[in-house]
This record gives structure tokens, sequence and C-alpha cells, in this order.
């Protein structure tokens, strides 16, 4: 918030005032929960084995046809989880037609991709490996044989899959990634201040929050990720400008599915630029001035979208430092860091 001042009085937006004045009701934070303390799966338990080897994979680019790219290279956890791209390079600088998203927090999205096409992280996981213009694997087979011709590896998996005959299959490269990216949490102020912690939130920062409810934000960005729960037409008031990508609908190619998106999580938007699923929103202000545009039909002045991005703020998380160490890679001469 810009605090401007006039003759020696200091003059604040009359948006703020007004809801400064105004305490946060109960009901206001009803559709809204703090972060989960994890996000396991009963199929997929994160045993320390299991989470040792998903690291490891998760930032080895010898999943890569190339031997170049890693799923940490689109989604460089150090930065969010995002790499500030509109969308990401992949395998011999091919680039890909959406943007990439964050990969904290989102094993607790109802679906994984823009248009929702796998089901959890685990199945998300194998998709870039194998799409031909980001990790460009031929096929299952040809992932397996670089693993096992890589002795550590062989025991890392047997220890992460007991009692398996074969342990080293493409499944399991997914599902120890998959139980990394579970861990890969964010908790922020905000959680602190629905945890009862009023202090955690300071009077304007509260008075943003106020302006997100009242405009309409939180008809679709709720719950404990603000959004990652829900499916939703991009431009329900007013035509999105830019229909090249019809989302859901290049899935189940039914008509009511055109322009559907899943509602990304506002969690760390504040760190997440560009935005959107073609990365062409470069600026937050941007973006929330879209938002309520094309969805809710609103023009926001600039202190109302000044406010509200500074409620969003709020919304950017500790990283985990020492869970998102690079590993030492098995196979290579060069230590990539510690675990």
């Amino acid at each position: 918030m810009r605090v401007r001042s006039f003759y020696g009085f200091k003059f604040i937006p009359p948006v703020l005032v007004f809801w400064a004045g105004c305490a946060v009701e109960k009901g206001d934070l009803k559709p809204f929960a703090p972060l989960p303390e994890s996000f396991d799966s009963r199929k997929n338990s994160g045993t320390e084995a299991k989470l040792k080897l998903g690291r490891m994979l998760y930032f080895d680019p010898r999943l890569s046809a190339g031997g170049a790219v890693s799923c940490n290279t689109c989604h460089p956890l150090d930065r969010y989880g995002v790499d500030g791209e509109p969308v990401s390079t992949g395998h011999r600088g091919l680039k890909g037609n959406r943007n990439a998203p964050t990969v904290y927090n989102a094993a607790g999205h109802l679906a994984q991709f823009w248009d929702g096409r796998a089901p959890d992280v685990e199945e998300q996981a194998k998709g870039p490996i194998l799409n031909p213009v980001e990790m460009a694997m031929p096929n299952e087979q040809a992932v397996v044989r670089v693993l096992k011709a890589i002795p550590e590896y062989g025991a890392l998996f047997a220890e992460a899959f007991p009692g398996e005959k074969d342990p080293v299959t493409f499944d399991n490269v997914a599902r120890a990634i998959g139980a990394f990216e579970r861990k890969l949490r964010t908790p922020s102020r905000w959680d602190r201040y629905l945890e009862g912690q009023d202090a955690a939130l300071s009077a304007a920062e509260k008075a943003g929050f106020q302006v997100f409810t009242r405009t309409g934000c939180a008809s679709c960005h709720s719950g404990p990720l603000l959004g990652g729960n829900l499916y939703q037409k991009l431009g329900i008031v007013h035509p999105w400008p830019d229909d090249a990508d019809m989302g859901v609908f290049m899935v189940s190619g039914k008509e009511a599915d055109k322009m559907v998106f899943k509602v990304p999580s506002l969690r760390n938007v504040a760190e997440t630029a560009p935005y959107f699923h073609n990365g062409k929103v470069a600026t937050l202000p941007e973006a929330v001035r879209k938002m309520a545009f094309y969805q809710l039909g609103k023009v926001l002045t600039n202190d109302e979208v000044e406010a509200i991005i500074l409620w969003l703020r709020t919304l950017t998380g500790e990283l985990p430092s020492t869970y998102i160490r690079p590993p030492r890679l098995p196979g290579l001469d060069s230590a990539r860091g510690s675990e």
C-alpha cells in the first residue's frame, strides 16, 4: 500500500479506511482453512527411503532424453517451484504451450495439470518425462534402462519398495517423485492468522482480505489452497480474449468444457509470475484486474488492486530449505549438494 502525504498529513486510500474500520467477520473466514499438515496418500506412503529416492529422481536430468532436463529445471524448488517463463524450455530447446505451475502444495489439488488430466502427483510425474517437448524419453522402458544402468539406483529402489521382485519400474519412479512432492508445503502468515494469531496480519492486510472477499474472488479461490479445488470457465462475464487453448475441452471434447481450466491456487502467487495457463500475463496487478473484469464483471480501482495484492503477499510461504536441498546423484562424479 502506498501512503501518500499531503501538506504534512498522511492520506490513506479511502477503500482501506473503509475496510480497516470493519473487523474481519467469522463468516468471511468460513470458506478458508489453514494449510493441512500433510498431503499424504494412503496408496503411496512417504517412507524415508522413498522420499530420499524421490528427491534424487526429481533433480536427476538423466530422466530426460538429452540428459539436461530434470523436474527441477521447469519447477525449481528454490524459486517457489516455477521457472518464471511464460512456457518452459524442454528437450533441444523446444517450448511447451502452457505455463508450468508451481509444484508447491500441488499434491492438495483435486487433480493435476491445467486441464486436470492426471488425478494425482504420481500420475502427473509420468507426463513430462515422456512428453516429446519436455523431457522427451521415448518410452517407459527407456527410463528403466537408464536407471538400471546406474547400480546405486538399484539398491535405492529396493530399499524404497521392499519386497518387490523388480522394483526399478516406471510406476515406482512416479511413486517416488510423487511421495517427495507431497511434502512440498509452504505455510505462511495467513495460516497463523487462521489458526488464531490475530497479529500475524496487519490491519491493512486484513483490509485487503476484505476487499478480496467483497469483490467476490473467494467464489473460486477458497479452501486451504485458495483454489486448486474446482474447475471454472475462463471468461464468465466477458469472453476471455484469447481462446487458442480451450482447456478441459481439449481432453473431454465436451462443448461445456470449452475454456474451462482448473482454478489455480493463490498460495505463493506473488512469487509465481507470469500468470494463467499460457503465462501471458506478466504482473500480479494485471492478473487481479483481469480476473475481476472477466470473471466478476468488475473494474477495480488502483487502491482496490493494491489492497488485494497487499493481502495476497501474506500467502507467500516459507520454503523448506533443508528438504529441497539438491542431493548427490548416484553415478555422477560431481556432487550437486548434500543430503
